[in-house]
């Protein structure tokens, strides 16, 4: 449901989590902590620093460090950046602007309940949240 360049966002989110606040974390050293190309992330994080949630210093010393605190940044937040209005995804078939009980599309019912949990989860979850939750290996 989330783009790459979200999940990006994200996962770079969660690694700032773990840094000590008033440290910055040069780009390069997130750009393999997170295994994301360095210039992708880049801009990346100028995207997320324009939207308030990264604060980012050039030069010796530099890096990204988180704008608040983790637990005040909600995932919400980081995906609206990148995915806008289709971070509340309204008609997953894509057939109405806006997909309703009154105008719905065949897939209304079943995915109403869906669509509500997908943007509780967004909206509750912290970026702190998101960090202390339990790592699950990948598979293989």
């Amino acid at each position: 449901m989330l783009t790459t360049t979200s999940k990006y966002a994200l996962r770079a989110l969660v690694a700032l989590a773990d840094t000590r606040a008033p440290e910055y974390l040069p780009g390069r050293t997130l750009s393999e902590a997170i295994d994301v190309p360095a210039n992708y992330l880049s801009k990346v994080l100028g995207a997320l620093a324009a939207a308030g949630l990264v604060q980012a210093v050039r030069g010796r010393g530099g890096g990204y460090r988180l704008a608040r605190p983790a637990a005040e940044i909600a995932l919400v937040e980081a995906v609206e950046v990148f995915e806008g209005f289709r971070s509340r995804p309204s008609c997953i078939l894509g057939i109405h602007d806006v997909c309703s009980d009154d105008v719905p599309c065949s897939a209304h019912a079943s995915f109403r309940d869906v669509r509500a949990r997908w943007i509780a989860f967004l909206e509750e979850t912290s970026v702190e949240d998101a960090a202390r939750m339990e790592r699950v290996p990948a598979p293989g």
